[in-house]
């Protein structure tokens, strides 16, 4: 995801409600997320489905990498060579 530009990518409710068409276009061309705003203060934020959908993935591995980081704390991995041997027997079948 792009970094967000203050000047062009936070906009107000009323704003958004009258140029809908061409925010989202905005979204979708620069990849940045667009925030919308009520009454002064952040209130809602408009991402393109792809870059949710990257998120969402790189938030699944992440905590993929937690869960397993906190199994091997607690002696409940397995070494290199089991994990190893336990793949290749799934692949050869």
């Amino acid at each position: 995801m792009q970094r967000l530009r203050i000047d062009q990518d936070i906009r107000s409710m009323s704003e958004f409600r009258t140029g809908i068409a061409s925010f989202l276009k905005q979204v979708h061309d620069t990849k940045r997320p667009l925030i919308i705003t009520q009454h002064g203060k952040s209130a809602a934020v408009l991402v393109d489905v792809g870059e949710y959908e990257a998120m969402q993935e790189k938030i699944e591995l992440l905590s993929d990498i937690h869960t397993s980081m906190s199994q091997i704390e607690n002696g409940e991995g397995i070494n290199h060579a089991t994990a190893k041997e336990m793949i290749l027997k799934r692949i050869a079948k």
